[in-house]
């Protein structure tokens, strides 16, 4: 168990900062040692390093991370939740076992290589691949599984748990080897909404999807505060892929907080409740800018540096 401050005073933002990569690395690598005694963590430490390198723009034949939504803090945030939920479930009984495991932490890490862009490709920052991204991302596994020291099978597998990740994609099209492995894609799965929706600066990031999305043509907001407002309505849908498509694993989280903290309750869960209810009021109240209410970041600042960047990106289209 793990001495922490009293349960009235823990949040995940003070257990899970994102911006701390190693802080989560060490974190995951204790409970993973609590859950499979003596197994090696060394592979994922090695994913863990070189996704870094990629996403700096230091791995041969890639450009850096150029995305904001999808960065590498996203990737962490993901990476810690699924690391939770995998002790979690061990906890519960739906054992995994040190090597799938350790895949499915390997999936985090890469589960977004979609966004990357291969050296060649200048044209866009990679949010032109938002709907095909997880594909992408499947398919960056298999080529290059190598310089991540995978083998052909377990490339395959983390291949085939990404694709969980796609939320336009029908779960029930989805294929596995066997049922430890769908409950591994059911866990990045439900890790992926539970890691983006807990962060502290969700609401602000949203400014950030906004642009990936008019950057790849998604025109399904009109405006930055359009994407805030539609955000409830995904709440509800991620509720029911959380609740019932993902549900044996997805409420798992209560059982490592409960081992682990001596807590009663769901941190990932009841952050996201919170951020739901503060955006219900920001909405409601039409007294202020918005972005008055959300003070985490920067949003003006952050709002004009990417509208410049939307229209050197118009430009260019233009030129083609």
């Amino acid at each position: 168990m793990v001495a922490a401050a009293p349960e009235t005073e823990i949040q995940i933002s003070i257990l899970v900062d994102p911006n701390k990569p190693r802080a989560i690395l060490v974190d995951a690598k204790r409970l993973f040692r609590a859950s499979y005694q003596n197994a090696n963590f060394k592979h994922v430490d090695k994913v863990f390093l070189l996704t870094k390198r990629l996403y700096d723009g230091r791995f041969p034949g890639y450009l850096a991370c150029a995305v904001e939504y999808h960065d590498f803090v996203h990737c962490v945030a993901v990476f810690a939740a699924t690391s939770r939920l995998i002790d979690g479930c061990e906890l519960a009984g739906l054992e995994l076992g040190p090597a799938l495991a350790g895949e499915v932490l390997i999936a985090a890490m890469l589960h977004d290589t979609g966004y990357i862009r291969m050296e060649n490709d200048t044209k866009g920052t990679g949010a032109q691949y938002t709907k095909i991204h997880v594909d992408r991302s499947s398919d960056f596994v298999l080529r290059e599984a190598a310089a991540f020291g995978l083998g052909p099978e377990s490339a395959a597998r983390i291949s085939r748990i990404i694709l969980g990740t796609d939320l336009g994609r029908s779960w029930d099209s989805l294929s596995f080897d066997s049922e430890k492995e769908q409950i591994a894609a059911e866990i990045l799965a439900s890790a992926d909404l539970l890691g983006q929706m807990s962060d502290r600066a969700y609401l602000e990031k949203l400014l950030f999807l906004y642009y990936e999305f008019r950057e790849a043509g998604i025109g399904a907001y009109e405006s930055a505060f359009d994407i805030l407002k539609k955000t409830a309505a995904f709440y509800e849908s991620t509720q029911n892929r959380l609740n019932v498509t993902l549900g044996r694993v997805s409420g798992q989280t209560k059982e490592h907080f409960k081992a682990r903290y001596s807590l009663s309750r769901d941190l990932y869960r009841e952050a996201i409740s919170g951020q739901m209810n503060y955006l219900e009021a920001i909405i409601a109240d039409d007294s202020t800018n918005f972005r008055n209410k959300l003070k985490r970041m920067d949003l003006a600042a952050i709002e004009s540096r990417m509208a410049s960047s939307q229209c050197v990106l118009t430009a260019i289209k233009s030129t083609d």
